[in-house]
């Protein structure tokens, strides 16, 4: 056989192995009804786990998978595993998932996407999840170095994963006439979640929560899940037992050695409008301690990010202190000073162990002090969380179990850590 036989006969083998290949996944979807696509700039792994919660109260055999802290599948009985990654991410995996799911017997499929790029966004849905709902939970300015340059290019870049022939839920809402044009090139409906339907969600719905969960995305979640046949208190109640994702905001108070402090977890908030908008929430909370700080977790792979922040955050409530940890924090001192940032605030932790991270922070609180982490809850993020949560005092420790329905929920203490932040 010549060279140029021999070529043509293994590329046709491989176009016929693709088919094959691309025959089981499409057949493996089929077999999934429900097939759930959540994107967005922020909630993404939240909104995920709140509609898989739902759907699993309202009695479907559902599956969910979430890239966000730390990348897991979530079982039909809510068990988590990790998902194995021999080479990185890839978006490949989501035929993984699929198959998974399809083998589990999964009526319903919750998937968070995972690609940045645009034509990865696209591809995600047209050929890999192809689903029946998909869920944008806003465009924020973020990895505008992918996305961008703009806000509106973000959201454009966002509207590759609407589904086609299908349902697309939003709450978002300043780039919405985008969304609705690329819903009407799918052939898709748009159902926009209104500000007067995330006022529904009040304060006693947000109580039962074991963190902090934000208004918009059980406003979303529950709208999805109503939309699949779930009510509205079944889906809530679901939404209340269901396990958070590792970088949910979460608030520990610590009475160290005489020192109060409040730590907040705010790393997952890492474009400039959602950080500004928790910082401020959280500093209207925590008006009477002493000192603010924050703790800005920098990566050197995302220079636009620690860019956007340090010039954004001078403009907020001011920080008495700006701690600097993960790599890359020069690049946010440097254009924090330009911004009009004292310098002498700043504090630079780059290279320290948590434990010496949290022995910086204490050195810089009087006799009391709101501490926030924000920017990025990769690294060691994370690892800060978990230091500052087991030196948390004791009485955080208890939790009641989720109420069963409202009627249990006057009864329950208000204002401590276990709840919703005000």
């Amino acid at each position: 056989m010549s060279g140029f036989a021999l070529l043509l006969t293994v590329t046709w083998a491989l176009i016929a192995l693709a088919a094959v290949e691309l025959g089981l996944h499409l057949h493996r979807l089929r077999q999934i009804p429900i097939r759930v696509h959540v994107n967005g700039t922020r909630g993404k792994s939240s909104v995920v786990r709140l509609i898989a919660a739902g759907l699993r109260a309202g009695g479907k055999r559902t599956c969910a998978k979430t890239t966000g802290t730390l990348a897991r599948m979530i079982l039909p009985d809510a068990r988590e595993v990790p998902i194995y990654r021999p080479a990185g991410a890839n978006i490949i995996e989501q035929k993984r998932i699929v198959a998974t799911a399809a083998y589990l017997g999964a009526e319903a499929l919750v998937i968070e996407c995972m690609a940045l790029s645009p034509e990865l966004q696209s591809l995600c849905e047209l050929k890999l999840v192809r689903s029946t709902h998909g869920v944008i939970t806003n465009a924020r300015p973020d990895h505008l170095e992918v996305m961008g340059p703009t806000p509106v290019d973000v959201a454009k870049a966002l509207a590759g994963m609407i589904p086609k022939q299908g349902t697309l839920f939003t709450a978002e809402q300043e780039h919405l006439p985008v969304l609705e044009a690329a819903a009407r090139d799918r052939g898709s409906s748009l159902v926009a979640i209104t500000r007067e339907q995330v006022a529904e969600v009040s304060e006693i719905d947000l109580a039962g929560f074991s963190y902090t969960e934000h208004p918009d995305n059980v406003a979303l979640a529950l709208a999805v899940c109503g939309e699949l046949g779930v009510d509205r208190q079944t889906a809530l109640q679901g939404m209340w037992r269901a396990k958070p994702d590792p970088g949910a905001m979460t608030e520990h108070l610590l009475d160290f050695f005489g020192r109060e402090i409040a730590f907040v977890n705010g790393f997952a908030a890492n474009d400039p409008v959602s950080s500004e908008q928790i910082w401020r929430a959280t500093c209207r909370k925590h008006a009477r301690l002493a000192s603010r700080i924050i703790i800005f977790n920098c990566r050197s792979d995302r220079p636009d990010r620690s860019r956007e922040l340090a010039r954004a955050f001078v403009a907020w409530p001011r920080a008495d202190f700006v701690v600097l940890m993960g790599t890359g924090t020069d690049l946010f001192a440097r254009e924090a000073a330009r911004a009009g940032f004292d310098a002498t605030r700043l504090v630079f932790a780059e290279g320290l162990a948590v434990s010496e991270l949290f022995e910086r922070v204490l050195d810089l609180v009087p006799r009391s002090a709101l501490v926030m982490g924000l920017g990025n809850v990769g690294g060691q993020g994370l690892g800060l969380v978990r230091y500052f949560q087991n030196r948390a005092r004791v009485d955080q420790g208890v939790r009641e179990p989720a109420p069963r329905s409202w009627d249990e929920l006057p009864s329950l203490p208000r204002g401590d850590s276990r709840r919703a932040l005000s």
